[in-house]
């Protein structure tokens, strides 16, 4: 059960008899696949009075990075406040934004991954609700990797950003409850930014699920995967995400063949595949296994693209992110230039905010295809340990 169906298993016993608004998304459905928006709106003693939207919009119409306006959601007739409008900092709602309501209900679904925005958004909404006196419930909701596997570098603080709010590895292994909880009890940089007093008087409920245990991914659910953005549309991209979201940053590779198998395929148009297949067996990594495919042209008088499948094969060994970095490397070796080396302070900068750590980019910046990349991996894993035990206390699920 996730948490919107226990609310409503309770009667709606959290949110009776208060004016709320619902920060969600497409994915914000019960078990049955039903609106969160319609069952509020629904919802005896219950007062909906407006919405509030991320990134892709209400409706996962928007495309990613593409701000929009506040409006009247045209199957509701409620008002859309948009906490990604280009003017709001960090997701963070305004004053007027938040006036007409005692609190605010937040159901989206996270997929695991600190960089994806979601949470980030969670968190810059309970600033602003903890400085402006307004209650925040959390729906929790299933981490799709399971609460097991964390991996991946930590955030240094001057790295915070919109698509890293959460100074954690890079797969973090809590749901978005289990880290709402977090930012309340942790102050800046890794908790909510508002003053001592608010903090205080800030009220935090989470609505935890029943039935989810930490071992479970995403199929072991039995829930319909919906959409949560354009290119995350099943469990399998899930998992694909951060293993090359990161890696394909720069340089000359793809995380897709032509218009498909988007973060679940890579390939490298440069560089002849026979090349590229012996060197992606050559990297070794841990419970992943490569498949060359050919996926046809989109327009006429084009050729195919040629790229390579990426399958886990051992879930025990795979570590999200070991690819990523590994491929960063291998793209030192493809290229005659470091391209990391080349990089513009703009694009420094995007490298950073996602990847989260200056020591490893100046070594790479530096070293090339020379880098050590496993000592980080395993600087890294050791570090995950220490956070994965200390985020414990947060466990809601075990």
């Amino acid at each position: 059960m996730l948490g919107i169906d226990v609310l409503q298993a309770d009667g709606f016993a959290a949110v009776r008899g208060k004016r709320i608004g619902l920060l969600t998304h497409p994915a914000g459905v019960n078990r049955d696949g039903v609106s969160t928006i319609e069952i509020l709106r629904r919802a005896p003693g219950v007062k909906l009075v407006a919405l509030y939207a991320v990134e892709h919009g209400l409706y996962n119409d928007m495309p990613a990075e593409t701000p929009f306006p506040d409006q009247i959601d045209r199957r509701t007739g409620l008002p859309v406040f948009s906490l990604y409008n280009g003017k709001t900092k960090n997701f963070v709602p305004t004053h007027a934004q938040l006036q007409g309501i005692d609190a605010l209900v937040i159901d989206l679904q996270d997929i695991g991954t600190r960089s994806y925005t979601f949470t980030g958004a969670m968190k810059s909404a309970m600033e602003a609700c903890f400085a402006n006196g307004k209650e925040v419930i959390v729906l929790d909701r299933p981490n799709p990797l399971g609460g097991m596997k964390v991996d991946g570098p930590s955030m240094d603080a001057k790295w915070m950003s919109d698509v890293g709010r959460f100074r954690v590895p890079y797969v973090h292994g809590l749901t978005i409850g289990e880290l709402a909880l977090m930012a309340r009890d942790l102050k800046p940089p890794g908790g909510i930014d508002v003053t001592n007093a608010h903090r205080a008087h800030g009220k935090l409920t989470v609505i935890p699920m029943r039935g989810w245990r930490r071992t479970m991914l995403w199929p072991d659910t039995g829930l319909t995967f919906v959409p949560t953005s354009t290119n995350i549309r099943d469990f399998e991209t899930c998992e694909a995400y951060p293993m090359t979201g990161l890696g394909c940053m720069f340089g000359g590779f793809s995380n897709g063949i032509g218009s498909e198998y988007i973060f679940r395929g890579l390939s490298y148009p440069s560089v002849k595949p026979e090349i590229i297949e012996r060197d992606l067996q050559a990297l070794q990594v841990e419970g992943l296994a490569f498949r060359r495919i050919t996926v046809p042209p989109t327009k006429r008088g084009q050729p195919p693209s040629v790229g390579f499948l990426i399958s886990i094969v051992d879930r025990g060994a795979w570590r999200p992110t070991e690819l990523d970095f590994k491929l960063m490397k291998l793209t030192c070796q493809l290229d005659r230039k470091n391209p990391f080396a080349q990089l513009t302070a703009a694009e420094k900068r995007t490298f950073l905010i996602h990847v989260g750590s200056t020591a490893f980019f100046n070594d790479l910046a530096t070293k090339g295809a020379k880098i050590d990349v496993d000592r980080w991996l395993r600087q890294w894993r050791k570090q995950a340990d220490v956070f994965q035990a200390q985020s414990q206390k947060y466990w809601l699920y075990r």
